[in-house]
C-alpha cells in the first residue's frame, strides 16, 4: 500500500486529500487519509505541506492541525463574511475570566479546574462550564490524583475562534521572574 492504485494513480495526492476533507464532518488523522487514497502517511504527510501551502496563498480556507489530524475550516480572514451569509450572530466576545482561563487550559493541557484555580486564585466552575457550552473546552479524562479530578483541554473549536492552524501559533509561554525581597509583607518576617 505504497503507491495509490492505479485507477487513482493520475490524481495528485494534495488535490485527493482536499477533496476528503472538504466533505469531511470531522478532522481526518493521516493514517485514514493513507488508507483512503492508498498510499504512503509520508506521501501524504508532502501532500498536506503542499496543500497547506497552495491555501495559506490567499484563499478563503485553510488547512487546521489539531491533536494529530487535519480538517479544512474557514480562513481567520474570511470568518465575518460567513458568519453574515449564514445568518449567524457576530461571534460572542468572551469574558476576561473566561479568556483567562482558556490560556491556562491551551498552555498547561490537560489541566485540573482545582490547577486552574489555583492559577486564577478564584473558582472557576462558572466560567468552565460555559466554556464547555461553547465548544472551547472539553473533558479529557481524569487526574490520577485524590478524587479523581476531570481534566480539561482545548478543542478545535477553539482554534477556529482564535484564527490559530494549531497550538503552535500560540505567542511563546514566559513565566515572570518575580524577585523575593525581604519583609514584602507576604509572610511574618
Amino acid at each position: 500500500m505504497t503507491d495509490q492504485p492505479d485507477s487513482l494513480s493520475h490524481l495528485p495526492i494534495p488535490a485527493c486529500i482536499e477533496a476528503i476533507l472538504f466533505v469531511a464532518a470531522t478532522p481526518v488523522s493521516p493514517a485514514q487519509l493513507a488508507q483512503t487514497i492508498g498510499c504512503s502517511i509520508e506521501h501524504i504527510q508532502a501532500g498536506l505541506l503542499e496543500l497547506e501551502k497552495k491555501l495559506n496563498n490567499g484563499h478563503g480556507i485553510t488547512l487546521q492541525r489539531f491533536e494529530g489530524k487535519v480538517q479544512i475550516t474557514t480562513a481567520p480572514a474570511y470568518a465575518l463574511i460567513v458568519e453574515n451569509f449564514l445568518g449567524l450572530e457576530a461571534t460572542a466576545k468572551l469574558s476576561r475570566a473566561a479568556l483567562e482561563t482558556l490560556a491556562i487550559i491551551a498552555y498547561r493541557q490537560p489541566v485540573t479546574r482545582p490547577g486552574i484555580d489555583a492559577i486564577r486564585g478564584v473558582n472557576s466552575d462558572g466560567v468552565l462550564k460555559s466554556l464547555l457550552g461553547k465548544g472551547l473546552v472539553q473533558e479529557m479524562g481524569r487526574a490520577e490524583g485524590p478524587g479523581r479530578p476531570i481534566l480539561y483541554g482545548i478543542t478545535p473549536e477553539f482554534l477556529q475562534h482564535f484564527g490559530l492552524s494549531s497550538l503552535a501559533q500560540l505567542p511563546p509561554y514566559e513565566i515572570p521572574v518575580e524577585e523575593s525581597e525581604p519583609g514584602n509583607g507576604l509572610l511574618k518576617d
